[in-house]
């Protein structure tokens, strides 16, 4: 009973944070937990419990008389998060050249083959989607669960500015390429390299994001 109500509890906490990170629920927003579990078709209970553990991770405040807000991202946030990853995403990268598994890169190649076919197509939504496998296969192929964690709660909270990066033609075409000599060092298992690569490709990124405008990707739609 207890790991039951432990999951249904996980669930519904990362059904909410996923809402909030991906911008179906806007800072400013209230949760209300009857609303909620009847939406998801669970009761208060779990709903309450994850409340609590999106405001642990600052995603909400609960404010007396008021309710649960959402607080979301801040442009602050991203950048922070980009910071930490550049140096995690090397380290990842370097213990994957020297972990991965030839399952894994075969998985890597094939993520990075439909990339540049979608990318040259203009399929953005893909190209999206392909870049989160990449960085997924990445994690898995360090062979650390604790790192691999860390980086893809990270990987998630940055959803939306990265989805605006990606979804430059331009940045699309570079990510590609970047990701593509990636590939390239963790086959010839250059951890060394792998390390640099990866380290820079998330500069990049966020150099890119500051270009495009951090706030313009925290925005709400209905607002720009």
């Amino acid at each position: 009973m207890t790991t039951q109500k432990s999951s249904l509890r996980d669930q519904v906490f990362q059904k909410l944070r996923s809402d909030i990170l991906s911008g179906r629920y806007q800072p400013g927003d209230e949760l209300v937990e009857s609303t909620v579990g009847k939406e998801l078709g669970v009761s208060r209970t779990p709903v309450r419990e994850a409340i609590r553990q999106l405001e642990l991770e600052g995603l909400v405040d609960l404010i007396p008389n008021k309710g649960t807000i959402v607080n979301g991202i801040s442009a602050k946030d991203v950048r922070d998060i980009y910071s930490i990853r550049s140096k995690l995403e090397g380290l990842c990268a370097g213990w994957a050249a020297k972990y991965r598994t030839e399952k894994e890169l075969e998985q890597l190649e094939e993520t990075v083959y439909l990339s540049k076919y979608h990318a040259q197509k203009e399929h953005y939504e893909q190209v999206f989607e392909l870049d989160s496998r990449f960085h997924e296969i990445l994690y898995e192929a360090s062979h650390s669960k604790i790192l691999a964690h860390t980086l893809s709660d990270f990987h998630q909270y940055v959803q939306k500015a990265r989805k605006l990066s990606i979804t430059s033609r331009v940045r699309s075409k570079k990510s590609n390429e970047e990701h593509e000599m990636i590939l390239e060092a963790v086959r010839a298992g250059d951890e060394k390299r792998a390390e640099e690569l990866a380290t820079q490709h998330i500069l990049n990124t966020i150099s890119n994001l500051e270009q495009c405008g951090i706030e313009k990707a925290l925005t709400p739609e209905n607002k720009k």
